[in-house]
């Protein structure tokens, strides 16, 4: 069993935090590999990256593709992208209404254990969900969040998902929570591999307007405890300036 311990407090150091708002899945996915060889050669502090992507499905390194229901030709015509990716997981649909987070984190001065780490990360969309007064909960043998269904005779209904990546304890992809998702996108696929459920978002759940920016904000103030770290707001130009910066010595050599 995988302890939901935070991380200890003596522990809190500095770690970058950056919304990029809507940004399509190649430039973040580009910018996340950029991210985690700096991060390697120690030339930038662990940074959280929240965004929002427009309508895409990945699929997972482990993934079947029978998971998509779509052909290419609907997803041509309802304009979603699809790509094959290096992160763990099933399937995923990720669009806009949704807040996806990338941590880039150095996981060897946190603690090195994956269970762990993905089990924080739910625990992070947890207690952002239970600040809206819902009960999300694990469900065992799978990752993300889940909400029990309208009845007692429907099943679960995942909330968030998760799927990450680590490169010598630098961490990378990350979770997906549902705030104002457009849900029917979840149709053209098998959401995580897993038949028979269904995807939901806080807005269905409470049957009102949610705030993305207040959700961001909560999701931003668990992972900083949860994980033992001080968050630093940081613009997007000294970001990628900091990041030029880091290679600059690189491209000199070459």
């Amino acid at each position: 069993m995988f302890s939901t311990h935070s991380a200890p407090a003596a522990t809190r150091s500095g770690c970058l935090i950056l919304d990029l708002g809507l940004i399509g899945y190649t430039e973040a996915s580009a910018l996340q590999e950029r991210l985690v060889a700096a991060r390697k050669a120690n030339a930038i502090s662990d940074l959280l990256l929240l965004c929002e992507h427009p309508h895409v499905i990945t699929l997972g390194r482990n993934a079947k593709r029978e998971n998509l229901l779509a052909s290419d030709r609907v997803l041509q015509q309802k304009n979603v992208e699809f790509h094959a990716t290096n992160r763990g997981g099933d399937i995923t649909y990720h669009g806009p209404g949704q807040i996806v987070g990338y941590p880039i984190l150095n996981l060897a001065a946190i603690k090195r254990d994956v269970g762990w780490y993905v089990r924080m990360l739910e625990e992070t969309m947890l207690r952002a969900t239970a600040d809206y007064g819902i009960t999300a909960a694990r469900e065992s043998g799978k990752t993300g969040i889940w909400v029990s269904g309208s009845s007692p005779t429907n099943p679960a209904e995942k909330l968030g998902a998760i799927g990450v990546h680590l490169s010598r304890w630098v961490t990378s992809h990350g979770f997906a929570y549902n705030v104002a998702t457009d849900l029917r996108y979840f149709d053209l696929i098998v959401p995580c591999g897993i038949a028979d459920r269904k995807a939901t978002s806080l807005e269905k759940i409470l049957s009102r307007r949610v705030d993305r920016a207040e959700a961001s904000v909560r999701l931003t103030e668990h992972f900083a405890e949860i994980f033992g770290l001080t968050m630093n707001a940081i613009g997007r130009d000294e970001l990628f300036e900091r990041l030029n910066h880091a290679e600059l010595p690189a491209a000199v050599s070459a």
